[in-house]
């Protein structure tokens, strides 16, 4: 659609272009033919007329050349009161520039540089409430849509750095490079219809099938045919509500509890999940994670609650608060339970931001 209106708009430039050149060189040849019937004339060839229509054009006049017939007049008077239009052209055509820049730019059309951001392609009222929570969370987004009207919405809503928009049809598959999707961390597919997202990604991955793909499903049963598809994770929110909402009725405390920790800590004091990957500067690399469990209590007042790690096949293998002899290794992820004070303590000695980090590596 993009491509299509800008080629549009070139073509009609070019056209009115060649339109002007012909119609000026038909005037200024008319011009030299009307000035060579008198001997008093300088503008008797192409150089002199050119020189004389553009100081005169722009209203400069210097007054060295000027026609001496009647019927050369009449032409001067045509490149008189064109000059008059030139100026209001020029202005007009710097003020649609600047106008069409700054559309461009609220449009999405300039790119971004995100890096290790969340690509939403859809936008509702629920990836609305997913983008609050990521970005509650200081994750960086870059949203697509395909209406115009949630584009200034969208703006008006998330007036800082960090939030990206981008108004295309959401079949034009190559615009997303806009986005800088090649370097997201995750892509979330948010299309009205199962049916129309499983599609989508298919077609999605042809192109960037390396990326971790994120799915929300209305029906349940659909999820490992999701997952066969390359989705990384099919969620349901009618099942994750149903577990929370049977949660309340039997036990309200635990289901309070989850529900705090499954959102961004807005205050200091409320606690949060949070996973870390484990890098070169982690205290806790080659400790075991009893090691890592204890000495996150007693120093930081952070529960470590699970580890993910990689298996022979390159998938990631969440395992809960594991017994046994179990050694933090280079690339894990440390999951946590932590609030606002101990968050701080913990980024400065970890020395990595918190949440996941797409491994652009293919495993062996």
């Amino acid at each position: 659609m993009v491509n299509y209106l800008e080629s549009r708009k070139i073509k009609g430039y070019l056209v009115r272009i060649l339109i002007g050149a012909v119609i000026y060189f038909i005037l200024i040849t008319l011009l030299i033919n009307f000035e060579n019937d008198s001997d008093q004339s300088s503008i008797t060839d192409y150089s002199h007329a050119i020189w004389y229509t553009v100081v005169t054009l722009t209203t400069v006049g210097y007054g060295d050349s000027y026609p001496v017939t009647v019927y050369g007049q009449y032409i001067g008077y045509i490149f008189v009161l064109l000059s008059l239009s030139v100026y209001g052209l020029l202005v007009g055509q710097f003020a649609s520039i600047i106008s069409t820049i700054k559309e461009n730019k609220m449009l999405g059309y300039n790119g971004t540089t995100l890096m290790n951001h969340v690509v939403i392609i859809g936008w509702n009222e629920f990836s609305q409430m997913v983008a609050d929570q990521l970005i509650g969370a200081g994750k960086d987004v870059a949203i697509v849509t395909d209406k115009r009207d949630h584009i200034d919405h969208i703006r008006e809503k998330y007036h800082r750095n960090g939030v990206f928009t981008l108004y295309s049809d959401f079949q034009n598959y190559d615009i997303l490079h806009k986005t800088n999707i090649e370097d997201s961390s995750v892509v979330f597919v948010n299309l009205p219809d199962d049916t129309e997202k499983l599609v989508y990604i298919l077609n999605l991955k042809k192109i960037y099938e390396n990326l971790e793909y994120v799915v929300t499903i209305e029906n349940a049963n659909l999820k490992n045919t999701f997952i066969g598809a390359g989705v990384t994770n099919a969620i349901s929110p009618n099942e994750i509500s149903s577990k929370i909402l049977a949660s309340y009725m039997f036990e309200p405390d635990v289901a309070t509890y989850t529900e705090d920790i499954m959102s961004f800590a807005k205050h200091e004091n409320d606690y949060d999940i949070k996973q870390f990957l484990v890098t070169h500067d982690n205290p806790y690399l080659n400790k075991t994670y009893q090691e890592a469990f204890f000495d996150l209590k007693r120093r930081y007042n952070t529960i470590l609650i699970g580890i993910s790690k990689k298996d022979k096949s390159g998938k990631r293998k969440l395992i809960k608060n594991p017994l046994g002899e179990v050694n933090v290794n280079l690339g894990d992820y440390l999951i946590v339970i932590l609030n606002g004070t101990s968050f701080d303590l913990v980024l400065k000695i970890f020395n990595v931001e918190e949440g996941y980090f797409r491994d652009t590596k293919k495993p062996s």
